[in-house]
């Protein structure tokens, strides 16, 4: 009876709860549009809230949807670049622009460039005015009309932006600036700001004194890279956002001192409870425990491949008289012991999520093992003969917490005949790294029956072209529906094939529910996964 009523609208509040719950899974939300009007109206804004960056699948229809919205003096000056007589449809059911909620220029300019590819593609020779979009400069101005085109109707549609992710390494952005100044409603609710910038221009100072003077709703601030001259700019940002909880530096690039000082301010001591440092170099940091005791709510830290983590570094943490809550430490290499001693012994209560990108020690396996029982996310980590056992160790250690995994197997035999016996019962995401035989392939998916894996992810470098790991997916995999996406790339000899191009395999994963993934499209980035969960 109580499903029955979910079905046919009689539960709302339930129904919009549920589907709620499937925000980030594009492939149940489309289910949901066809279930009736009530599924359809709640579904539609999730999948609209940000289609440039579905990852899949890939289709970029949706600009033409967009584009449906522009006035009459815009449909004309684009016919003057291609004509397509579906360019254009008569009607659309809602107002897709208004769903809008996340932007990353950069996204809305590489969606726009495929989309004029699959334009070109289904369009013949004929088709095209006496201009042709082949010819560059054409090409570049068609781009740049679509890209103010789309912005010009997101701003008439007065959208509820909720991110916006700056990028200057295209040379398109500077288009909207100027409409961005004049039309201030457009971003100033924004929460999440990122900004990636490696020029130095008059729009750019003028959209950072902006985002200081306006968007007093920032909560969460993303510095990829930006020059020194814009750190002045950055400084007055921090010290004006009164609910700023989130930080983030990253891509070698270290925040000088003076910008690292405005975090001492009254605002940020009491509001910021996140940062991240990512790919920073250390070596000309030397105020953390300044900076980190000033911080009276800091709840996360998490360092992701960062260099100079040594003695000085090491000093800066012991001077700090609060609890380090170290969350997250991905490393390039190993640091020394005795330094990654410390670290771990002053952070590992709070450590969730380890990785190295290299061959990983005893010694440092037997440090996690002893201090760190609540990681939730471990790897990338390497599986050699000598480290195997230790290993794990490790992961039947965490296995009440264990939720990612990626590990690196090479050609260890132990591994995968033990590995399957000690997951937990359910992964979020596995991601196998190998280069074993068949068999210990079959006996790890064999023994691992019981664990149901959200995302599988398996990279296979054959040995032999002979060798063949399907019917082994199939049995312990298809048939077992124990995954819901799945990614195999497997190279031999140089050459790499992956499964999602192979379409009757596809199809045939298909008709036991499993989504079968580009493998790039289904891998997660540790610094992406980390900015999203915390």
């Amino acid at each position: 009876m109580a499903c029955s009523k979910l079905f046919s609208g009689e539960l709302p509040e339930l129904i919009d709860e549920v589907i709620q719950y499937f925000r980030y899974d594009h492939k149940t939300l489309r289910s949901c549009i066809l279930v009736n009007r009530l599924w359809c109206r709640l579904a539609i804004p999730l999948l609209w809230e940000d289609p440039f960056s579905i990852k899949f699948p890939k289709n970029y229809q949706f600009i033409e949807i967009y584009l449906r919205n522009l006035n009459d003096d815009y449909k004309t000056k684009l016919n003057e670049y291609v004509v397509h007589n579906d360019l254009f449809p008569s009607n659309t059911l809602f107002n897709y622009p208004s769903f809008i909620q996340r932007l990353d220029v950069s996204k809305v300019c590489n969606s726009i460039e495929k989309w004029i590819a699959t334009v070109e593609s289904s369009t013949t020779e004929k088709q095209y005015s006496s201009y042709s979009i082949r010819d560059t400069i054409l090409l570049y101005s068609l781009i740049e009309l679509i890209y103010k085109s789309l912005f010009l109707i997101f701003i008439e549609n007065e959208v509820n932006l909720h991110s916006f992710e700056v990028t200057m390494t295209t040379d398109h952005f500077y288009l909207i600036i100027e409409l961005i100044l004049q039309n201030p409603n457009f971003i100033c609710n924004i929460k999440h700001l990122k900004i990636n910038v490696y020029k130095i221009t008059n729009n750019m100072t003028n959209f950072l004194n902006f985002i200081y003077s306006n968007c007093n709703s920032i909560s969460s601030l993303y510095i990829l890279f930006i020059p020194t001259y814009y750190e002045k700019s950055l400084s007055q940002i921090i010290k004006s956002k009164e609910n700023l909880k989130k930080l983030s530096f990253t891509h070698n690039y270290s925040p000088s001192y003076d910008l690292l000082l405005s975090l001492k301010n009254y605002n940020c001591s009491n509001t910021l409870n996140t940062i991240i440092f990512h790919n920073i170099d250390f070596n000309y940091i030397s105020i953390l425990a300044e900076i980190f005791n000033q911080l009276n709510v800091l709840e996360s830290i998490h360092i992701i491949y960062c260099h100079s983590l040594d003695s000085k570094f090491i000093q800066q943490i012991i001077n700090i008289t609060k609890p380090f809550k170290l969350k997250s430490l991905f490393l390039h290499n190993e640091l020394q012991i005795e330094s990654l001693k410390f670290l771990i012994q002053k952070s590992g209560n709070y450590l969730e999520n380890f990785g190295i990108a290299d061959n990983i020690s005893q010694q440092i396996l037997h440090l996690i093992v002893k201090y760190c029982s609540k990681i939730k996310y471990l790897g990338p980590v390497w599986s050699y003969n000598e480290s195997v056992n230790i290993l794990l160790s490790l992961i039947e250690n965490i296995t009440q917490n264990l939720n990612y995994l990626t590990i690196n197997d090479r050609g260890t035999s132990i591994l995968l005949q033990n590995l399957g016996q000690i997951l937990p019962f359910k992964l979020e995401y596995l991601n196998l790294g190998l280069s074993a035989k068949t068999s210990d392939l079959e006996v790890f998916l064999k023994n691992s029956q019981n664990t149901f894996i959200k995302k599988l992810l398996i990279k296979n470098n054959k040995k032999e072209e002979s060798q063949d790991i399907f019917p082994s997916i199939k049995e312990y995999i298809m048939k077992k529906k124990r995954v819901k996406y799945l990614a195999i790339l497997e190279t031999c000899n140089g050459k790499s094939e992956d499964l999602f191009s192979q379409k009757d395999k596809v199809k045939e994963f298909q008709l036991y529910d499993i989504q079968v993934s580009n493998y790039d499209d289904l891998f997660i980035n540790v610094y992406d996964f980390i900015n999203e969960i915390d």
